[in-house]
């Protein structure tokens, strides 16, 4: 078993904020029962933590910040902690994310990551990843955190009308979901439209794609496969991706529209479904 004073704090953010928990719980002479007792969980989950075989998620961390008195020490440093948990393929672009003040996003089979509610990515990344399924689901959440500073990155997310249909989750998970993109039908920052059926082709037919702008940085663009993630700022593939980002905003509904449609499926798919009846047939 590992023990946290076997730990080395340099090893990872997940190491550092073990140790960290470790140390200044003991300078405040707290037992691991008794500060679980502080932050409502059990002692046996912050030895846990402290010896890294969980992590911390955000409202832990709050609750220790308060418990502990650190002066948000804790809530700083488990943004850190949850993006190391991402895959290490996507966690070069999830920090250019963070960074980004305008970002463009084709989505072709799932509702954007940015978008997705707990429930629809617990579903998506449950297929393969059950083993680390609550690190990454957090870890995914704690990324939405840019779209609630103060100053948001601009959003523009054209989303393929088969996202719609996909049923991920069920039809309560998915009947959450479309109502959660609703929800951004008059933000000022964020611009939502659907690719319908009804285009055929289009400008991004060989797949999803998101394009990163920079206020002191160069353009990126990101696409993915299966188990890897491409990132270039080569300026030819910029400027065609941008062209064909403007075209399948052109063949898109108009948001108006697109929001007509995500709630004419949401109540048509996934609307509430009444009981069975269950009385015996005579």
């Amino acid at each position: 078993m590992v023990k946290a004073r076997d730990l080395d704090p340099s090893a990872s953010p997940l190491d550092y904020y073990g140790s960290e928990l470790r140390r200044l719980r003991e300078a405040a002479g707290l037992s691991q029962p008794q500060l679980g007792s502080c932050v409502f969980v059990t002692g046996s989950l912050i030895g846990q933590i402290e010896t890294t075989k969980r992590v911390p998620t955000r409202d832990f961390s709050e609750r220790v910040d308060a418990a502990l008195g650190t002066d948000g020490a804790f809530s700083r440093l488990v943004g850190l902690v949850l993006r190391s948990q991402l895959p290490s393929w996507f966690q070069a672009y999830a920090e250019m994310e963070a960074r980004a003040n305008f970002i463009s996003t084709y989505q072709c089979q799932l509702v954007y990551g940015l978008l997705q509610t707990e429930r629809y990515a617990r579903a998506v990344l449950g297929v393969e990843h059950r083993e680390r399924l609550d690190e990454l689901v957090a870890a995914r959440m704690e990324r939405q955190r840019i779209l609630s500073r103060d100053n948001p990155p601009a959003l523009l997310v054209v989303l393929d009308e088969a996202a719609l249909y996909r049923q991920i989750g069920g039809p309560a998970v998915m009947r959450e979901q479309l109502s959660r993109l609703l929800e951004f039908r008059d933000s000022p920052w964020l611009h939502l439209q659907v690719l319908p059926f009804s285009v055929g082709q289009h400008a991004a037919v060989m797949g999803s794609f998101t394009l990163l702008r920079f206020d002191d940085d160069p353009d990126l663009f990101y696409s993915e496969s299966y188990d890897s993630g491409h990132m270039t700022a080569n300026p030819r593939v910029i400027r065609e991706r941008s062209l064909g980002y403007a075209r399948l905003q052109g063949t898109a509904l108009s948001r108006e529209d697109s929001a007509t449609l995500i709630a004419r499926v949401m109540e048509e798919r996934y609307g509430e479904q009444p009981e069975p009846d269950r009385r015996a047939v005579a």
